[in-house]
């Protein structure tokens, strides 16, 4: 399947023909707008896009994935929640964006927690330890060794900026492992993860779909796997515990979001829908080649409750860890 070309701004997707997987879920002849809280070319932005084309089959309507980056993807999220609650404009988060980046983001009036209301979940993921060939460590011991060895500081991991998924995924990793690395943020997970290409950073914990054709064409080295099985995508690396961090487990999920004030029935019947699409042969297909795995099979309320039960566990951590933004 070609992708679609990430240069792009807008990607229209589907048909607004019915007939073609079921009803228009808004009265409207009005594009359904997902938005991608980061730039083009990155994890959530390649997901995004291969998930709008099964939803809007599904929905029967024209898609459209509009890219609105910045503040590690708080800038698109608040501009959702701002959106009319219609149904028209939703958001396709990553996890950090709904658990993470309210608690970062002190000088924002809007309270994200119950500004969006969770729509459905449709992935979930794990993170790829990666680092540049030159590195001299193939093993997660000796990658340890080789950090210990060096000077505080002196080695590095990058990530799509202070609060993005793959900052945190080191920050709980270096809390487990008891080591210390310099953070390097970058606006877009994209250009992080090209910094490491070209050995100006040491490393990164990435989502996978960005890092495995970089792993495959060995531009990386994938180190270790975070969360509690190996990927099927990289079958031959093996998980943080397995690799000598016993009950390390860094895990994430992508979701769809609304604005609060969408009518129940209409949530109810997006819901059906996006649960729909990620079930498909297609969506599920590209899910496995780009190294994510399906979403659990859930009713909204249940990933709601979730969601408020890892926003509660950042909340401490934010305070415990002293994050700030830089």
């Amino acid at each position: 399947m070609s992708r679609p070309d990430p240069a792009r701004r807008d990607l229209l997707l589907g048909l607004a023909a019915a007939g073609l997987g079921g009803p228009a879920l808004a009265q409207s002849a009005r594009a359904v707008t997902i938005v991608v809280p980061y730039a083009a070319g990155g994890g959530t932005d390649i997901t995004g896009r291969e998930f709008a084309q099964v939803f809007a089959p599904e929905l029967g309507q024209t898609v459209v994935v509009d890219n609105r980056g910045g503040a590690a993807g708080q800038v698109g999220s608040v501009s959702v929640a701002r959106s009319r609650p219609d149904g028209t404009t939703l958001l396709f988060a990553v996890s950090t964006n709904i658990i993470v980046n309210p608690h970062l983001q002190k000088s924002e009036r809007l309270d994200l927690a119950t500004a969006l209301q969770p729509v459905a979940q449709v992935s979930s993921y794990q993170y790829v330890l990666v680092v540049h060939p030159d590195v001299p460590a193939k093993t997660l011991p000796e990658l340890l060794a080789y950090i210990r060895s060096r000077p505080k500081g002196d080695l590095t991991y990058s990530s799509g900026g202070v609060g993005n998924a793959n900052h945190l995924a080191g920050v709980l990793f270096s809390e487990a492992a008891k080591v210390e690395m310099e953070h390097v943020p970058y606006r877009g997970t994209a250009p992080a993860l090209l910094d490491v290409v070209a050995g100006r950073v040491t490393m990164n914990f990435s989502s996978p779909p960005p890092a495995l054709t970089l792993v495959r064409e060995g531009k990386l080295r994938a180190i270790a796997v975070t969360g509690d099985h190996r990927i099927a995508a990289l079958p031959d690396v093996p998980t943080l515990t397995e690799a000598g961090l016993p009950g390390a487990v860094i895990t994430g999920w992508h979701g769809l979001f609304a604005p609060a004030g969408v009518p129940a029935e209409l949530m109810d019947r997006m819901e059906a829908t996006a649960r729909r699409a990620a079930a498909t042969p297609k969506f599920r297909e590209r899910l496995e080649h780009d190294g994510l795995e399906p979403a659990p099979e859930q009713p909204r309320a249940a990933f709601a409750e979730a969601v408020r039960s890892e926003s509660a566990f950042w909340a401490r951590k934010v305070k415990e860890l002293d994050l700030k933004l830089e």
